[in-house]
C-alpha cells in the first residue's frame, strides 16, 4: 500500500488541476456533456476501454494482465447543483448559477486519478475494475440506468466516495450500517376556483387549501410519529394565484420526504396523500399528488466496510477511519449500487480550518473542499480496488 499512496501523492498537481478545471466549468444533472467528454479522453489515453450510458454517463472497463476472475467497481458522481457561487477564488465557477457546491468535481478527479494509479499497476492484477462516472446523483435519476446499463454486472463489490467538509482533511467516515436517509419527491395540485376576494363564496381558494396542507402534512412528523425516529416532512416550494385580488384558481406546492425504513417511508407517504385530499375535499377543491423516488436509504456492507477500514490503514496507519459519523437525513443514490452490490460509501474528509470555504456545508454558495484530501481519495479508490482483485 505504500507505493500506492506514493504513486496517489504524485498525482497531486494533477488532482488539482481536473478538479480545477471541473470546479471552473459546472455542468448541471443529465448535461455533463463537457464532463464527460474529458473523463473518456483521460481514460482513453490510459488504454481504458469506456462506453456511455445515456449522454453523460461513462463507464470505463480496466482488466488486469493476471489471470483473474473478480470485479469490482468505482463509482463517481460527476453533476453539479444550480448553486450561485459566493467565493471569489481563481477558479470559481464560470458559469452563473451553477456551481459543484457538494464536491462531485472532486470525487471525479479522486477516480480519474485512480485510474492513472491502477492502469500503471495492470500488470500486477487479474480481473476487472469498472469506473462508473455517474450523472445526476443530486436528482437521484443518475444510479438505476446506470445499473441497467449492465454497469456492475458481475461485480462483487462497490466503493464510492464522497466529500465531508464536517470531517478533517486526513480523516475518512467509514460506518457500517445506515448512513443516509431515503428520500422521496413529492408535487401536490390544487384544484379550485377562481372568483373576487371580495365574494369567496363564489369560489375556491387554491391558495388557502395549499397553504392549510403545507401546516397539516408537516405537523404529521409531530403528532403522528415518535419523536425519537428520524422524520423529515419538508415543503419548499408553493405557487399559487395571478393577482393580489383575486382567489387562486390553481397551487403547486413540492416538497421531499425523508425516512430511514421501508415501513416509515410509505406510511409517509399515504398519510400525505389522505391529508392531502381531506384538505381539500373541506373546501371544496380537489388534487392530485405525484410522487417520485429518488433514493434508497444508504446502508454499508459490515464486512465490505470493515475491508475498506483495513485499506485506509495499510495506506495511512491506523486512526483516520472514523465510525461513529452521525445519520445524515441528506440521500445519496450510491444506495441503489448498494441494493445490488456488497458496498461501502466512504465518507473523505476535506475539511481544514485554515482553507476558506472548505467547513461550509454541501449546497453552500461558499463550499469549497481542501485539495489535500485528493491524492486520499485516489489512494483510497486505488487501494480498495486492489485489495479486492488479489484477495481472490
Amino acid at each position: 500500500m505504500d507505493e500506492i499512496r506514493r504513486m496517489a501523492e504524485a498525482e497531486a498537481e494533477q488532482l488539482t488541476a481536473w478538479r480545477r478545471d471541473l470546479h471552473r466549468h459546472p455542468e448541471l444533472a443529465f448535461h455533463e456533456f463537457r464532463t464527460a467528454d474529458i473523463i473518456e479522453t483521460e481514460l482513453r489515453r490510459l488504454n481504458i476501454q469506456t462506453r456511455r450510458e445515456g449522454k453523460t454517463g461513462v463507464i470505463g472497463t480496466l482488466r488486469g494482465s493476471l489471470p483473474g476472475q473478480r470485479v469490482v467497481a468505482l463509482r463517481a458522481d460527476i453533476d453539479a447543483l444550480p448553486v450561485q457561487e459566493q467565493s471569489r477564488t481563481a477558479y470559481r465557477s464560470e458559469t452563473d448559477g451553477v456551481m459543484h457546491a457538494c464536491g462531485h468535481d472532486g470525487h471525479t478527479a479522486c477516480l480519474l486519478g485512480a485510474a492513472r494509479i491502477l492502469a500503471a499497476k495492470r500488470d500486477s492484477f487479474g480481473g476487472e475494475i469498472r469506473l462508473l462516472f455517474q450523472p445526476a446523483e443530486e436528482v437521484g435519476g443518475g444510479a438505476v440506468p446506470m445499473i441497467n446499463a449492465g454497469a456492475i454486472q458481475g461485480a462483487e463489490r462497490i466503493f464510492g466516495l464522497h466529500a465531508a467538509s464536517d470531517f478533517p482533511t486526513g480523516t475518512v467516515g467509514l460506518k457500517p450500517g445506515l448512513n443516509n436517509a431515503a428520500v422521496d419527491h413529492f408535487t401536490i395540485r390544487v384544484q379550485g376556483k377562481s372568483s373576487h376576494v371580495a365574494a369567496p363564496h363564489l369560489g375556491v381558494d387554491a391558495l388557502y387549501i395549499a397553504s392549510q396542507i403545507v401546516v397539516a402534512v408537516q405537523a404529521i412528523v409531530t403528532r403522528l410519529y415518535s419523536p425519537v425516529e428520524p422524520l423529515i416532512i419538508g415543503i419548499g416550494k408553493l405557487n399559487a394565484g395571478t393577482t393580489y385580488n383575486a382567489l387562486a384558481e390553481d397551487a403547486v406546492l413540492e416538497g421531499t420526504t425523508r425516512t430511514v425504513s421501508q415501513e416509515t417511508r410509505e406510511r409517509v407517504r399515504r398519510q400525505i396523500d389522505d391529508t392531502a385530499k381531506s384538505i381539500a375535499a373541506l373546501y371544496g377543491g380537489t388534487v392530485k399528488t405525484q410522487w417520485e423516488k429518488f433514493t434508497s436509504p444508504l446502508l454499508n456492507d459490515p464486512a465490505v466496510t470493515a475491508e475498506a477500514a483495513a485499506v485506509l490503514e495499510g495506506l495511512y496507519g491506523p486512526g483516520h477511519a472514523v465510525s461513529d459519523r452521525p445519520l445524515s437525513m441528506s440521500g445519496d443514490d450510491f444506495s441503489e449500487y448498494e441494493l445490488e452490490v456488497p458496498g461501502v460509501y466512504a465518507y473523505l474528509g476535506t475539511g481544514n480550518p485554515q482553507k476558506p470555504g472548505t467547513q461550509a456545508a454541501h449546497h453552500n454558495g461558499c463550499f469549497d473542499i481542501d485539495e489535500d484530501a485528493l491524492p486520499i481519495g485516489a489512494a483510497l479508490y486505488a487501494g480498495y480496488a486492489l485489495f479486492w482483485l488479489r484477495a481472490e
